[in-house]
């Protein structure tokens, strides 16, 4: 079992994150180093998958991360934020006075498991919507939803058709029952908006 992090844990990861953000902009401080020094909790150090989400006035406004746990927790939500920050294709680079009304959310993912399914209804009825992150993968396609998309997206056959697009296969890709599926779940901490 995947070890929890503690609110507190949280609460430095959102501050690293934002701080580190801030570095980038060019508004130097050593706040940034302060935070580092608190950072002494095994779990912070372990690898695991991690993903930062930018939120301006409710809408998306940059995502970055990585599934599997190539980084510890503190280093992989510090470049996250920043590649969010300023690296989302989608997204012009983050100013500093969108900033002041932007929020950052911070995922901490479990290690992916694979789903073995047999046919459309078999992966609609063991996705558990609200709880599941789903990442699939033909070929060289692949793409992942965090648990949290499931809020704009509630129902499982919406969701699988907006995710199959996202990684660039026909809509009803997922219904052939030929593509890859893992799942995993996260450990969300948002700041106050």
């Amino acid at each position: 079992m995947t070890e929890k992090l503690s609110k507190e844990d949280g609460a430095l990861l959102l501050e690293l994150a934002r701080e580190n953000i801030l570095c980038e902009l060019g508004k130097k401080n050593d706040n940034l180093t302060v935070l580092k020094t608190k950072v002494s909790t095994r779990v912070l150090k372990e690898n695991r998958g991690t993903f930062v989400s930018l939120h301006k006035k409710g809408g998306l406004r940059g995502c970055i991360g990585n599934i599997e746990p190539v980084k510890t927790i503190l280093q992989g939500v510090m470049d996250n934020a920043k590649h969010a920050a300023f690296n989302d294709s989608r997204f012009s680079p983050l100013s500093y006075k969108e900033l002041e009304n932007t929020t950052i959310e911070v995922s901490i993912l479990t290690p992916p498991k694979k789903l073995d399914y047999t046919d459309a209804d078999d992966l609609m009825a063991k996705i558990r919507p609200g709880i599941d992150g789903v990442i699939i993968k033909k070929h060289y396609h692949s793409a992942t939803f965090l648990p949290q998309v499931w809020e704009q997206l509630k129902n499982p056959r919406a969701f699988l058709d907006q995710l199959c697009m996202k990684a660039g296969l026909s809509q009803e890709e997922w219904e052939s029952g030929d593509l890859s599926v893992s799942t995993y779940q996260v450990q969300l901490f948002e700041e106050n908006q």
